[in-house]
C-alpha cells in the first residue's frame, strides 16, 4: 500500500525514531548514542523503540534526551533491547507498525541491525513511502554487502581470539584436537579471521568447503608430523549443513580413534561484552553518518564504510549481494599452520 498522499513538511516533522532488531551486537549502545546526540544537535526529536520491529508493533516508544544516552558508550548488548518478529514479516504487523509511527509523529527510522532487520526495513519503505528508513549494519557475521565491518565484529572476533588462546593451553598440556565453533551462520569471516589471529591450524567454513581429502591433509600435515595438539576453527552453519564442529569431531573420532578430540561451542559468549575501541568509534561514525543521511534527502539505505569512508548503499544491494571473503587468508592461514 502506497501513502504517497501524505507528504511531512520536514520543518514540521522532524521526528526520528530509533530501533534495535535481530541478533544483539557490541557497539549498538555506541550508535543509539550517536544517532540520538547527532540528530539532537540537528534539530531533531528522537524517539527509541523498544524490542525492535516487535515492540513497534506494540507502540513501546518513548522519547530520548541526551542524559538517556549518556554512560552507554562502554556497555554491550542494546538498551532499546531486541527481538525477532514474526508478526512484521505480515502485511497486517506492518501496517499496524505504520499506525504506530504515525501516531508517534515519526517520519523517518532508522534501524540497527543485520540481514533480516534491513530486509524488513526494505519491505517496509517499499509499502509506505513517506517513511525515510535508514539502515545502519549491526551484526557479529559481518556478513552485510556493501560494508568493510559491520558494528559488533571487531568486537567478537577478539572475543572469539582470546578464548581460543586459552584452549590453546589446555589443548597443548593433553595433546588433544580441539574443534571450536564460532558464529556467522553463512560467512566464514569470524572463522577464517580468527584462525589467523590465533594460531590456529585450519578454518572450516562455507566459503571453503572441507570434504574428507582436506580433512585428511589437515591430520597429517599439521598434527601427525609436526604437532602434538591442534585447533580448528568451525562455523556454526556451513552451507554443506554438515552439523558444525560436532560433526567433524565425530569424524576424527571415527577415522583417527587413535586421536583425542574435543569440542568447544562458544555460542553467545560472543556476543557480549564490552565493545572495542573499533566498534565504538565505528559505531559513532555510522550513528552521526545516518544523520546526516538524513540532512542529505537520502532514504532508504544501508550507511556502511569503504575503505575508511562513509557510504550509502542502496537496500536492495546491501541484502541480494553475497558478501565475498577474501580467499587470500584461506592461503595465508594454509601456509602459515605447517
Amino acid at each position: 500500500m502506497k501513502r504517497t498522499d501524505f507528504k511531512l513538511d520536514k520543518m514540521k516533522n522532524k521526528c526520528i525514531g530509533i530501533l534495535t532488531s535481530g541478533g544483539d551486537a557490541s557497539g549498538m549502545n555506541a550508535t543509539i548514542r550517536a544517532v540520538t546526540r547527532a540528530a539532537i544537535y540537528n534539530g531533531f526529536q528522537v524517539k527509541g523503540i523498544y524490542r525492535g520491529y516487535e515492540g513497534l508493533i506494540a507502540g513501546e516508544v518513548k522519547e530520548l534526551t541526551t542524559e538517556d544516552v549518556s554512560s552507554i558508550i562502554q556497555r554491550g548488548g542494546t538498551i532499546l533491547k531486541t527481538a525477532r518478529s514474526e508478526a512484521f514479516t505480515t502485511p497486517e504487523g506492518r501496517k499496524k507498525a505504520y499506525d504506530v509511527l504515525r501516531k508517534e509523529g515519526i517520519s523517518s527510522l532508522i534501524i540497527i541491525g543485520g540481514d533480516g532487520s534491513l530486509t524488513g526495513a526494505r519491505i517496509f519503505a517499499n509499502e509506505y513511502d513517506d517513511i525515510i528508513c535508514i539502515g545502519l549494519p549491526g551484526t557479529i557475521d559481518n556478513d552485510l554487502y556493501g560494508t568493510d565491518f559491520t558494528i559488533g565484529y571487531d568486537t567478537a572476533l577478539n572475543t572469539i581470539v582470546e578464548c581460543v588462546d586459552k584452549i590453546r593451553d589446555t589443548a597443548t598440556s593433553h595433546d588433544r584436537i580441539f574443534f571450536v565453533e564460532v558464529m556467522g551462520r553463512d560467512a566464514g569471516f569470524l572463522a577464517q579471521n580468527s584462525a589467523i589471529a590465533s594460531g590456529a591450524e585450519a578454518a572450516i567454513i562455507p566459503e571453503d568447503r572441507t570434504d574428507v581429502d582436506q580433512l585428511e591433509k589437515f591430520i597429517g600435515r599439521g598434527f601427525r608430523k609436526t604437532k602434538n595438539s591442534s585447533i580448528v576453527i568451525v562455523t556454526e552453519s556451513p552451507k554443506d549443513k554438515n552439523g558444525g564442529a560436532m560433526y567433524y569431531a565425530e569424524r576424527v573420532k571415527k577415522e583417527y580413534p587413535q586421536y583425542d578430540v574435543r569440542v568447544s561451542i562458544l555460542g553467545h559468549l560472543q556476543r557480549g561484552g564490552a565493545p572495542s575501541a573499533y566498534d565504538r568509534i565505528l559505531g559513532s561514525r555510522l550513528g552521526e553518518a545516518a544523520i546526516q543521511a538524513l540532512l542529505e534527502d537520502q532514504r532508504n539505505v544501508m550507511i556502511g564504510i569503504r575503505n575508511n569512508e562513509i557510504v550509502y548503499v542502496p537496500f536492495a544491494e546491501a541484502i541480494k549481494n553475497d558478501k565475498p571473503l577474501d580467499k587470500s587468508l584461506i592461503r595465508v592461514l594454509g601456509e602459515l599452520s605447517i
